[in-house]
């Protein structure tokens, strides 16, 4: 079993497993009881699999694959020729919900943008509804190799497969090497927060490769407009999109906190409960950087420079934290007049 999924094996044994073996290492995977609906369940999607993927005699199969970020796990996910298939069952849906569209998309992204072995393969969601009527089969592209939810009632999952293994290119990687390599999201935004404040770059606190670069990217082209926009004596607008946890405001704070910036950067933001951790967590994380400071946390509180106002403001030195009303959160480099917003998708 891999450390990723409840039940891993190549399809050629999986075929041949019993379906009582293969729930009873399912069920003692999970830490709560097993139930009847997920019983049910497994057994319907190990059924139809069998059927579906009898043809197959290579690839590797995993149920109950973790997607860390999210909490959340995918039903089945397929490694067939350097491909991965992301495939999540509704058992006895009649219809196809947007927001389980949302969920098998999020997964298949989720996986190509912080699996570490996912970023340069093509993955294809594919939303299962068993009771819902045929389809006519659609595989369309999407962004980055990830390809759009394909939507089936489960009877024509071969089909599926054998049209996606013909698209494109094929990666040669073989499926032990791509489950085991790094699974790096982003930090969270305290840790993030705490390590910008500590003077560290992006690239040493963005935990993935591909993202360390994207980030450094995005932070220094934010920085060449800062700096044109105020020799130029003219305002900017920047628009940073991403995936959740890509580290959209990982860029915000980073500007707001560096150095180079000549004149004071306030990092606003609509999350009030957020901003009131984060200044306990500086004032926290600055007790315990610099121990000899003789103040407990209560005194740290009234005599930090993380001052708090009407709205909330954090401050270190001229960098600056604003809690204010409102859904969205935004980031203003006042004197440069650069206005970037950010919204979570």
């Amino acid at each position: 079993m891999s450390d990723r999924s409840f039940y891993s094996d190549s399809i050629h044994n999986f075929l041949s497993t019993p379906t009582i073996q293969i729930i009873g290492q399912l069920a003692s995977s999970q830490a709560q009881d097993l139930v009847a609906d997920q019983r049910h369940a497994w057994q319907q999607q190990i059924r139809i699999l069998r059927d579906q993927l009898s043809e197959f005699l290579s690839g590797q199969i995993y149920f109950e694959f973790a997607i860390p970020r999210m909490g959340r796990r995918s039903d089945v996910v397929l490694f067939i020729e350097g491909k991965v298939f992301v495939i999540e069952f509704k058992i006895g849906a009649t219809g196809f919900s947007s927001e389980d569209r949302r969920q098998v998309e999020s997964y298949a992204l989720d996986l190509k943008n912080f699996h570490s072995g996912s970023h340069a393969i093509q993955i294809f969601p594919i939303l299962v509804a068993t009771g819902s009527q045929p389809k006519l089969m659609s595989i369309a592209s999407g962004s980055f190799d990830v390809f759009e939810p394909v939507l089936s009632n489960g009877t024509n999952l071969r089909l599926i497969i054998e049209s996606a293994l013909s698209i494109g290119k094929t990666e040669h990687w073989n499926a032990t090497d791509w489950v085991s390599t790094p699974y790096k999201p982003t930090p969270t935004i305290v840790e993030a927060a705490q390590a910008l404040y500590a003077q560290h770059k992006v690239s040493d606190i963005a935990r993935s490769d591909a993202g360390a670069v994207n980030l450094t990217r995005t932070t220094k082209r934010l920085f060449e407009i800062a700096g044109h926009s105020e020799t130029a004596r003219r305002k900017s607008i920047c628009f940073v999109t991403g995936v959740p946890g890509a580290g959209k405001t990982l860029v915000g704070l980073a500007i707001a906190t560096n150095d180079q910036m000549q004149q004071p950067a306030v990092f606003l933001s609509g999350n009030g409960p957020l901003v009131d951790v984060l200044r306990e967590a500086l004032i926290r994380d600055d007790l315990a950087r610099n121990p000899s400071k003789p103040e407990s946390v209560p005194v740290a509180r009234s005599n930090s420079s993380f001052k708090t106002s009407t709205i909330f403001e954090i401050v270190r030195s001229s960098k600056r934290i604003h809690r204010m009303n409102g859904s969205s959160s935004s980031m203003r480099l006042r004197e440069h007049g650069i206005f970037h917003i950010h919204r979570s998708s």
